[in-house]
């Protein structure tokens, strides 16, 4: 070799040893010696370049799968055969339910109603293995689909846990409960014809129901029906069983506030137990509410009508909410008596309302700036004084006329038809009537104006509720009794008021120009969509959790 074999020798070269890039450098330690120029290499150094980190994998200790590095160092397969992490959790439970009234125990005593794959009676399975899922995380809950007559309910559920050396273990399983038939403790006492602890038995002495439609829309609006075991309508009321002496007790105190009534409250022994002296009652509750409804004539006794204000005997009954509105036909004074005053100074209505006959106008005369007598009380801002000449539509064929006072001056005009009482042809039985001076008894006290019944019904497109109630002994006239106290919300505002009006979307009203008669009527803004589980849900049985 020549001179420059050196530098030839000292300069690196690569190689490929076992797949990896390898540079090797030779170094002359001394110097050529043989005349054939042999090098005699002294050390040989590997200078192994930068690699690419990459994880490794490691065998399974079970089944030797090559996996990813974790703390139990074993598949996911080996560890679920090792570990158990839904152990203790029952895959089969019993759920109670009642046949009669479609509900679910929740332990220890409590029946809720829950529909099929509903939000609630997913709490309700969840509550069931509560206690067995302390030491496991829930990630998902959900139902799957059975038949629903199967009495069979199966729902998934996704757990998570810790298990060896800190590994999290994701498992997947289902519980299936199973629906028995239990009777639950208010239709057991049903069933056993001893259902009921307390009754509040609702009395009124009139032949007119309008107090209890109007009773019965106010327990509809403020839902005071839903404790009650059964509801009962009989002659001259109405009787609503209870479960337990405090729902009859909250009923009581409901009616004290909104009708004038009173009560009275017995009880009757059941059983008697020495061992425990313990006592079984069953409590009733009388309740009588004054014998007055609205539209009625009334002769109120001396002394009550003097300290109401030296007001006329004979007045009008205009409502009766917590207390009854009177109103003398004569001078529009107004006064309102309570049910402690009533039952001090009782007064009975002169007429019923089948004795209401129909009076034509035949002539009227407003009366402005009456004065009244000293130490009168309050007077109607509502209504207008008025003087008339009225007929009788049967007599129109004679020249019967009668005069009298109305407080219906700002509704009337000549030939309009009005309903009224007769008094002058009528033979009343009143123990303060018969002793007033025969010149103050009018002759006729006129009560409301009198529309076309038929075209009012036609053009209704409005509904009230009811309530589901056993029905005996019922009069023929009450079809006739409901339509008027509807037409009583559709004439007193401040009467609808305390009622929930529905709007009737079966029926669409003709209007026309021949049917506007002056007939009031409720306006749309008062009325209220009548809302039921389809239309929240999109449809009845739709599935409220996917």
């Amino acid at each position: 070799m020549g001179p420059h074999a050196m530098n030839s020798v000292t300069q690196p070269f690569s190689t490929d040893l076992d797949g990896k890039n390898v540079e090797l450098k030779l170094c002359a330690e001394s110097l050529f010696k043989s005349p054939h120029e042999t090098v005699r290499l002294s050390r040989m150094e590997y200078v192994q370049s930068a690699a690419t980190s990459t994880q490794g994998n490691i065998l399974c200790c079970t089944c030797g799968v090559p996996i990813p590095p974790n703390p139990a160092n074993m598949c996911v397969a080996c560890l679920r055969t090792q570990v158990d992490i839904s152990e203790g959790i029952p895959k089969q439970v019993t759920v109670h339910f009642c046949k009669q009234c479609e509900r679910y125990l929740q332990p220890p005593a409590t029946w809720v109603q829950c529909a099929l794959e509903s939000r609630e009676l997913l709490t309700l399975c969840l509550k069931k293995i509560k206690g067995s899922m302390t030491k496991v995380r829930l990630i998902d809950a959900g139902f799957l689909w059975t038949e629903p007559h199967s009495k069979r309910i199966k729902m998934k559920l996704t757990i998570q846990k810790e298990v060896l050396n800190g590994a999290i273990l994701q498992q997947v399983f289902v519980v299936e409960y199973v629906i028995q038939a239990q009777m639950c403790d208010d239709c057991h006492r049903v069933e056993a014809k001893d259902f009921w602890k307390a009754v509040v038995q609702v009395r009124q002495k009139t032949l007119h129901k309008k107090t209890f439609y109007y009773l019965e829309q106010l327990i509809l609006k403020h839902k005071l029906h839903q404790n009650t075991l059964n509801i009962k309508e009989i002659h001259e009321g109405i009787d609503f069983y209870y479960g337990s002496k405090q729902h009859a007790q909250k009923m009581v105190d409901f009616l004290q506030c909104t009708v004038p009534c009173r009560s009275k409250v017995s009880q009757r022994l059941i059983s008697h137990d020495i061992h425990s002296n313990t006592y079984n009652y069953k409590s009733t509750y009388s309740m009588e509410i004054v014998p007055v409804c609205k539209d009625n004539v009334v002769c109120l006794s001396p002394r009550l009508a003097q300290s109401l204000g030296n007001m006329g005997q004979v007045c009008v009954c205009v409502r009766v909410t917590s207390t009854i509105h009177l109103i003398d036909p004569n001078t529009l004074q107004i006064a309102e008596v309570d049910s402690s005053t009533y039952w001090r100074h009782p007064f009975n209505s002169l007429c019923n309302p089948r004795q209401l006959e129909e009076f034509i106008v035949m002539d009227i005369d407003i009366i402005r700036d009456q004065k009244l007598a000293v130490g009168a009380g309050m007077r109607s801002n509502k209504h207008t004084l008025a003087e008339l000449w009225v007929q009788k539509t049967s007599e129109m064929n004679t020249c019967q006329q009668y005069h009298c006072r109305t407080f219906l001056g700002h509704l009337l005009n000549i030939g309009d038809l009005v309903m009224g009482y007769d008094f002058a042809n009528s033979n009343v039985n009143d123990e303060f009537l018969n002793k007033m001076n025969p010149h103050h008894v009018p002759d006729v006290v006129l009560i409301k104006k009198s529309f076309d019944r038929s075209r009012r019904v036609r053009r209704r497109n409005w509904k009230l509720q009811e309530m589901a109630k056993d029905r005996e002994g019922m009069d023929t006239d009450d079809e006739r009794q409901f339509q008027d106290f509807l037409e009583d919300l559709e004439e007193d505002e401040a009467l609808r008021k305390n009622v929930n009006i529905f709007r009737d979307a079966s029926k669409i009203p003709v209007e026309s120009d021949t049917d506007d008669d002056g007939a009031p009527r409720i306006s749309l803004a008062e009325m209220l969509e009548e809302l039921s589980l389809s239309d929240a849900t999109g449809g009845e049985g739709d599935d409220m959790i996917e």
